[in-house]
């Protein structure tokens, strides 16, 4: 038994309250502003945000949606609007990813190709991809997995000379910044490719109070579109050029993330305290820590460590009273709903997937102190057989 066992778990995974502690004033002062307004949605602050946003992430276009899936749902839609994807091609995805980035795939006709990740990182090795495409192959989702991203601009360049549509998935990696530039210069996720869905799901690094997502781009038409799309594929009122949806962002969700954002450099400079915290202190022979891409700069979304014993260690740790959580214990090929589609997704072998799947266990990292970050490294180092 841990030697600090007791049923209360005294750390947990994470807290949104203390989370958000630090900001309540600047929050609530943000959610009178709008009250106060009488302007609830297509209003300054989701104009505001959206140009900010678009700042942040190195690019000319924010469009503030309802949640990264649909973030990435138009992204999708809108390509096929715009005849560069059509039903039937092919998009290379990371095996390994979360379901929502495969979703939007099969929604719209399109057949997701995965791609066991690199051992060592977990990403996407783009590099292998220009070997990988085939002549139906026509967009790559780059899934910037835990905060790390996942970006060649070698590797890209040769993909978008061949007419081949680079989709960022940055749900994990807002502000995260990657070893070599992107398409359109910019090194930071959201930045890199043709176009990036996010997430501001309250647990995100950049959470809001409730749900949210959004897309950057520099491709103004693709931006127009995703814009009329989530907007019941209007152009302008009672003028409807799509049969779209009602995607958009609320002016509530749109302040509390202006607050949020201006704050996000030194949440993430905390969560890579903890990370080296971790990556320094646990020498446990039974688990491997995880590693960043070179060059880059990782946010730490997620800190998974990787143990054949995953099950005992995550039953050990909750003896010690402290919180973990597992990403991703089932992937999307393993999935229900894709027990039998046309897709043919159930039926291809992504042998590391599922072995990584079993034994990733995600350790808390937003908001520990440096004591609690060692508190929670001792314990990993404490466990054995």
């Amino acid at each position: 038994m841990c030697a600090t066992s007791n049923s209360k778990v005294r750390r947990p995974f994470v807290s949104l309250a203390r989370s958000n502690a630090p900001y309540t004033d600047e929050l609530h002062e943000a959610a009178c502003r709008v009250i106060d307004s009488g302007r609830y949605l297509h209003g300054p602050e989701t104009e505001a945000f959206e140009s900010e946003l678009a700042a942040f992430c190195g690019v000319s276009c924010g469009i503030g949606v309802s949640n990264g899936l649909d973030a990435l749902r138009l992204i999708v839609r809108a390509a096929i609007e715009l005849g560069r994807l059509n039903p039937g091609d092919e998009v290379i995805y990371p095996a390994n990813t979360y379901i929502a980035s495969v979703l939007p795939l099969t929604e719209f006709g399109l057949i997701p190709v995965g791609i066991d990740p690199d051992p060592v990182t977990f990403n996407l090795d783009m590099t292998s991809l220009p070997a990988l495409i085939t002549e139906r192959t026509r967009a790559v989702m780059a899934v910037h997995l835990y905060g790390n991203p996942c970006w060649d601009y070698e590797a890209a360049r040769m993909l978008a000379e061949r007419g081949i549509m680079i989709i960022e998935d940055n749900a994990q990696a807002i502000g995260a910044r990657a070893a070599t530039p992107g398409l359109g210069g910019s090194h930071f996720t959201g930045g890199l490719g043709h176009a990036a869905a996010h997430s501001f799901y309250p647990t995100k690094n950049l959470g809001a109070i409730g749900d949210a997502g959004a897309v950057t781009t520099d491709d103004h038409k693709l931006a127009d579109t995703i814009r009329a799309l989530a907007n019941y594929g209007s152009d302008r009122r009672y003028h409807n050029i799509y049969t779209g949806y009602n995607c958009r962002l609320d002016e509530l969700q749109a302040a509390m993330l202006r607050v949020k954002l201006r704050h996000l450099d030194e949440v993430t400079a905390r969560r890579r305290t903890v990370a080296r915290i971790y990556s320094a202190t646990i020498n446990n022979p039974l688990i491997k820590t995880p590693v960043m891409m070179s060059g880059c700069v990782q946010v730490w979304h997620q800190y998974p460590l990787r143990s054949p014993k995953r099950d005992q260690l995550k039953e050990w740790l909750d003896q010690c009273g402290i919180a973990t959580d597992i990403h991703y214990a089932v992937p999307p090929h393993r999935q229900p709903c894709y027990s039998d589609t046309h897709t043919g997704l159930s039926r291809r072998l992504y042998p590391l997937t599922d072995r990584i799947a079993g034994q990733l266990l995600s350790l808390p990292i937003a908001d520990l102190n440096d004591a609690e970050a060692a508190e929670v490294a001792e314990a990993v180092n404490a466990f054995s057989l």
